[in-house]
């Protein structure tokens, strides 16, 4: 999930923060860093074993680990920092990149290999001043559909490859009107939706030079096709949506089976298929005009590592951030529990050994690339504080608390005032 508050950062704190040696280490020549990352207790064990194989190569370098669960992870990190005790590696989120490394508090990764990286991909970790996050899975913002629940009302799965959003809206109505016990769709998963709503018409959620990226009318009209779909009953009441926004995904519409189509992440897509019974089918989005590569999707960066400016060992550091990225033996470790590898060499060495659900998500992530328009640029500084203020002005148009055109004033205003 992305987060739902800001870490509280102070600009003096981090620019202190980044003050450290930034050179050498020990006399002896040993190294040893501190790594943080959140996850699930599979990751642990992964990382640990990619930890394990780095140190039998690099024998004069030690990594102590420290993991978290999400919630608390990202008030931890910004202590460390304004304490200038912040790790040497840091498993980091996009919401957040910016925040950090426009604060002086990242190391510049210019020595970390990343040519087998799709161009998009290294520039999802990239501001004006380098490249502070070396993105360690693939993501893209997906249609999950459910053939069962297709099958049941006897509607057709759509050619996603020319669909509208017209087409869209007419293919949940009839889902929803043949389907006793579910809608056709569900709710737009965090800002993804918005992104490529606004993406699909010029814009981005923010601009490169780290402003907003879109504009009123954007998310004005944003609303009011939400606000039509459910007016139509093609997707649950106001109160349904809500809910469903708050639960985690094995909890979630999608899961239960009472939505046919949902959009998630596709890295998310394995464990609901899985928490469903149901191999879930990955939709490319529809577009305004259903043209080829109008969708405008984009490969999103499912987390990053990122090292300290502090750091007394950044050689070292960009050592291990390459062995984890381009490494077979991290690679096979790891697979797809982080999202697809972005090394396109790496991503084709275990997507001959994936299978089910993995299989279906490097399948698509392969079957967009020639697809992909603009990378999406950093998020403001600030951006970590945007869904939480979509989430909130989403919910005053579905209860018709607020029409769309204030609700876009209002989360604009909002949105622009939290940029820093």
């Amino acid at each position: 999930m992305l987060p739902r508050a800001v870490a509280g950062l102070s600009a003096v704190a981090l620019l202190l923060a980044g003050c450290g040696s930034g050179e050498g280490g020990s006399e002896d020549g040993e190294a040893t860093l501190s790594f943080i990352w959140w996850g699930s207790e599979a990751r642990h064990q992964n990382t640990q074993e990619i930890i394990d194989a780095f140190e039998d190569e690099h024998p004069d370098i030690t990594i102590e680990p420290t993991y978290r669960e999400w919630d608390g992870y990202w008030d931890s990190l910004a202590t460390q920092t304004a304490g200038n005790d912040a790790p040497d590696i840091i498993q980091m989120d996009e919401l957040y990149l910016r925040e950090y490394a426009d604060r002086g508090a990242l190391l510049d990764l210019s020595e970390v290999d990343v040519s087998q990286f799709e161009e998009t991909v290294v520039d999802s970790g990239r501001t004006e001043g380098g490249l502070y996050g070396v993105t360690i899975g693939i993501n893209a913002f997906t249609m999950l559909a459910n053939p069962n629940l297709f099958e049941e009302a006897g509607v057709e799965l759509p050619d996603d490859t020319t669909w509208t959003w017209e087409d869209y809206s007419e293919i949940s109505q009839e889902l929803g009107e043949n389907l006793d016990d579910a809608w056709g769709s569900g709710n737009f998963d965090e800002t993804g939706g918005f992104q490529t709503w606004v993406r699909q018409h010029g814009g981005h959620l923010s601009s490169e030079e780290g402003q907003l990226g879109f504009g009123v009318e954007d998310a004005q009209s944003y609303f009011e096709f939400f606000l039509e779909l459910m007016n139509s009953g093609a997707i649950p009441p106001a109160s349904a949506m809500s809910e469903d926004q708050a639960v985690s995904p094995d909890q979630s519409m999608t899961t239960t089976g009472e939505v046919a189509m949902r959009p998630w992440w596709s890295n998310q897509s394995v464990a609901i298929s899985e928490s469903a019974g149901v191999d879930l089918e990955l939709l490319r989005f529809p577009s305004p005009s259903g043209e080829p590569g109008a969708a405008e999707p984009w490969y999103k960066s499912s987390m990053f590592l990122s090292a300290s400016a502090g750091t007394e060992h950044p050689e070292q550091a960009q050592e291990f951030i390459d062995f984890f990225v381009n490494s077979e033996e991290a690679v096979q470790i790891d697979r797809a529990e982080r999202g697809i590898p972005p090394n396109a060499e790496m991503r084709e060495l275990i997507s001959a050994e994936l299978e089910g659900p993995q299989l279906a998500v490097a399948e698509y992530i392969d079957s967009i690339e020639g697809e992909l328009g603009e990378s999406e640029p950093v998020p403001a500084m600030g951006g970590s504080t945007f869904p939480d203020i979509l989430y909130r002005y989403h919910d005053e148009v579905l209860f018709q608390r607020m029409s769309p055109a204030d609700a876009a004033e209002a989360m604009y205003s909002e949105m622009e005032s939290q940029v820093q």
